[in-house]
């Protein structure tokens, strides 16, 4: 990495406890301006825990969280409020994040109500970003219900977008959903990106999904980092044991050569 770079995010030997459970261990992780970070792990490798204690939503006990230099570790509530103009997310369940009582555009009106954006402004605001994220002008208008999964998340990105955040953790953002849808919302994540330079912290249990996103990739297993590096060669050629199994369980389209996927990752689980 350049010496020049500066990190937007900056987690920095960070610890989580869950009672006597220790949940992150010594954890450091960087994020820069326009960078997307994949963060790879099973379930329970504790990568949800450090989203949390990004987003402020888990206690850190040892350690820091700085953003743009400051740090966040363990801000106010009052000061987490300002910071979410700033730092937002997007959650794996589109079905379960969205208010079923509400339409989208009062869905997508909220933060911007909360931020104190006059109406008209609003309005100008969510429909710019239904166009972003490829859906039509009349689903203002409707209810979550009304909308497939993919459409569901699209509407979650474009809430997390209309305070033009400069960081969006993404935890599990397209594992609810099927093949091709997920590889539709990728896309829309990249061309976002590009249009918008917001950072992404995208967090996910699929070397495979983060092949096409990310700029660099971190490998966690049992609260820890076990191996971080370019993109292409940890979604690729990933050294550690670990990181190895984790690209051998990823799907791929080919039946023969997810076959031989599975035996080789049965072989090593075996072994």
């Amino acid at each position: 990495m350049s010496a020049e770079f500066r990190p937007l995010l900056s987690v920095q030997d960070v610890d989580v406890h869950y009672g006597k459970f220790h949940a992150l261990k010594n954890v450091s992780l960087d994020v820069g301006a326009g960078e997307c970070v994949g963060l790879v792990g099973e379930s329970g490798s504790g990568k949800s825990t450090l989203g949390k204690a990004i987003l402020g939503l888990a206690d850190v006990s040892r350690g820091s969280v700085l953003f743009d230099g400051s740090d966040i570790t363990r801000a106010s509530r009052a000061q987490r409020r300002e910071l979410a103009k700033s730092i937002q997310v997007v959650f794996q369940d589109p079905y379960g994040s969205l208010d079923p009582a509400m339409t989208v555009g009062q869905i997508l009106a909220e933060p911007l109500q909360v931020a104190g954006t006059k109406p008209a402004e609003a309005g100008e605001i969510i429909r710019e970003m239904l166009g972003r994220v490829k859906l039509d002008e009349d689903a203002i208008d409707r209810y979550p219900n009304e909308f497939s999964g993919g459409q569901r998340q699209r509407i979650a990105i474009a809430r997390a977008l209309v305070r033009k955040p400069r960081l969006i953790v993404c935890d599990e953002p397209v594992s609810a959903l099927d093949l091709t849808t997920q590889a539709t919302i990728i896309d829309l994540f990249i061309d976002l990106q590009r249009s918008t330079g917001v950072s992404y912290l995208f967090v996910s249990h699929d070397l495979g999904v983060v092949r096409r996103i990310c700029h660099r990739v971190a490998v966690m297993y049992k609260g820890e980092i076990v191996e971080h590096g370019d993109g292409d060669a940890m979604t690729t050629q990933p050294e550690h044991p670990y990181s190895r199994r984790l690209l051998m369980a990823s799907p791929v389209a080919d039946p023969d050569e997810q076959a031989r996927r599975r035996e080789a990752w049965l072989q090593v689980r075996a072994a």
